[in-house]
C-alpha cells in the first residue's frame, strides 16, 4: 500500500484541465483557476478539499493517515500521507475535491465518462 508522489502527479491526468501551481514548498492544484488540492512533495502529503462531514469521517476512521487541515465554509480540508493510502481510494478522494471545485459542466462530462452516480444494466 501506498503511493508516491508521482503516481499520485500521474493520477491528476485523468482529470481535466488541472493546473499547477508552485507556491515554494508547496504546489497548488485548480481546475479553472479555482484551488481544490495542494501537494507536499518534502513529506509526501496532500491536501484536499471535502465536506465538512468528509473530513470528520475520515479523521476518525484512520487518523494515521488523515487528518484536519483546516475549515471554509462548508468545506473541511483534509491532508492525506500517501505512504498510508492506496491508489484507488486516493483517487476517490482527489476527484471528489475535483468535482466540489470544477464547474458544473465539467463534473457532468467527467462524470458522465466515468459511469459515476449511474447503475449498470
Amino acid at each position: 500500500m501506498g503511493v508516491t508522489v508521482d503516481e499520485f502527479l500521474e493520477l491528476l491526468d485523468e482529470l481535466p484541465e488541472v493546473r499547477m501551481g508552485h507556491g515554494g514548498d508547496w504546489v497548488a492544484l485548480k481546475v479553472r483557476d479555482r484551488g481544490f488540492g495542494y501537494l507536499w512533495e518534502a513529506t509526501e502529503t496532500v491536501g484536499l478539499k471535502a465536506t465538512i462531514e468528509e473530513q470528520i469521517a475520515l479523521v476518525a476512521e484512520r487518523p494515521e493517515v488523515f487528518e484536519v487541515q483546516f475549515t471554509a465554509g462548508r468545506f473541511g480540508w483534509v491532508v492525506v500521507h500517501l505512504d498510508g493510502i492506496d491508489r484507488d481510494e486516493l483517487f476517490e478522494l482527489v476527484a471528489e475535491a475535483w468535482c466540489l471545485t470544477a464547474p458544473k459542466e465539467l463534473v457532468t462530462d467527467f462524470e458522465a465518462a466515468h459511469q459515476i452516480g449511474q447503475q449498470a444494466l
